[in-house]
């Protein structure tokens, strides 16, 4: 999904009232970031609060059908797992694109229930995947076929889930697979693809429609946790996992998903907490996936596992007002025998190392990254590239 695809975003032709109302009810992040450019290594830092690059080589990238023996182990600690152990229900309801494998199964990473796909997409209707790979999992079986469009199918999971749990504490990860490609509008079950036709689509008949849909089914679980009076106390956050693709809004930022530039790892970030963050607020606190699981972690009273502290931070105090906003420096690195390109942002500074290019940007004044600066202004330029340094030394 794009960064300007929300209507609290400055979405141009797309609706989103009910995302929109987290923004309105919670804090809205102007500049928050996705962990990598990419689904897997995002996915694994949101759910592990630390750099997916601690995790071994084959999580900075999208993991593929062919990668059967990849995946994060159990024997990583999750946020599922960590509220598990603390008393919490857990359900995951959506992608999981963590492993394919059986080992690799949600269930086997803190959560109670998963019923979702394992791979990175999916056909909404047939539910395979463009290798004609049927990938719908309830736990560890494969779902029975189940008719229908999948992101209404993982909203019905989800709010039965809350149904069921209403009155425990509990942990309801929803990562819907919309909006990515197959491009699929709801209502069209004709509209099945094959590999030939995999990303075919356009905006107004396919991508809009989609996002639309998602969005309507965010609104049923927030209707469900109003049903049960669970709004006030309950911490909602709404993130992606990447930077949009060709048909998405990308905003001001420059370039797409798969790319360290601000449009493929500039993200929304918004956060609901009436009771304890204010409402309506926007903040230019720089985040980054892996604070959602230490923002939780902080509100439900859990420590990190010591042998995997969290990266991340916990963004409540600072969004509360309790404390300042925080600079920080957040690190990228895409290690591909193609593509190897490394990026930092300290305070308002964004070095790029792409390939043997050195680019530098004051994203204050220049968003867009269209004004190279690594020439004028060497000294931040070298204080960049030193810190890039001693985080790639870090992870050794």
């Amino acid at each position: 999904m794009g960064y300007a695809d929300l209507g609290c975003y400055g979405a141009k032709d797309s609706r989103t009232p009910h995302i929109d109302r987290l923004a309105r009810e919670g804090v809205r992040l102007t500049d928050c970031y996705s962990n990598g450019p990419v689904c897997t290594p995002t996915r694994c830092a949101l759910l592990t609060g630390r750099y997916q690059q601690r995790y071994g080589r084959a999580l900075e990238w999208a993991l593929v059908p062919a990668d059967v023996n990849q995946g994060l182990l159990p024997q990583h600690t999750t946020i599922a797992r960590l509220l598990k152990n603390a008393g919490y229900r857990t359900a995951l309801c959506g992608k999981w694109h963590l492993g394919r494998e059986s080992r690799f199964n949600p269930l086997h990473h803190g959560f109670d229930e998963y019923y979702g796909l394992t791979g990175g997409n999916v056909d909404m209707y047939s539910k395979q995947d463009r290798f004609k790979n049927y990938d719908l999992y309830d736990g560890l079986e494969k779902a029975p076929p189940t008719p229908g469009y999948l992101t209404e199918l993982l909203a019905a999971r989800a709010t039965r889930f809350i149904d069921a749990n209403h009155a425990n504490p509990f942990f309801l990860y929803v990562p819907f697979n919309a909006v990515h490609w197959p491009f699929q509008a709801p209502n069209q079950p004709a509209s099945q693809r094959d590999a030939t036709t995999w990303t075919d689509g356009t905006r107004p008949t396919e991508y809009k429609p989609m996002l639309e849909a998602m969005d309507a089914a965010v609104g049923r679980v927030l209707q469900a946790l109003d049903r049960h009076g669970l709004t006030q106390n309950t911490l909602v956050l709404f993130t992606n996992d990447n930077g949009g693709e060709r048909l998405s809004d990308n905003g001001p930022f420059r370039h797409h998903k798969a790319t360290l530039w601000e449009g493929g790892i500039r993200v929304p970030g918004l956060l609901r907490w009436p009771a304890k963050l204010p409402k309506g607020k926007v903040s230019r606190q720089v985040a980054a996936s892996m604070d959602f699981a230490a923002t939780i972690s902080a509100a439900c009273g859990v420590s990190a596992a010591p042998a995997e502290p969290f990266d991340g931070i916990d963004l409540t105090p600072i969004l509360a007002g309790a404390q300042p906003e925080k600079e920080r420096d957040l690190f990228w690195r895409i290690n591909r025998p193609r593509q190897r390109v490394r990026a930092v942002r300290s305070g308002p500074w964004k070095y790029v190392l792409d390939g043997g290019i050195h680019n530098l940007y004051n994203l204050s004044t220049d968003p867009g990254e269209t004004r190279d600066l690594f020439y004028t202004e060497t000294a931040i330029a070298s204080q960049l590239q030193e810190k890039l340094a001693a985080w790639e030394k870090s992870l050794a």
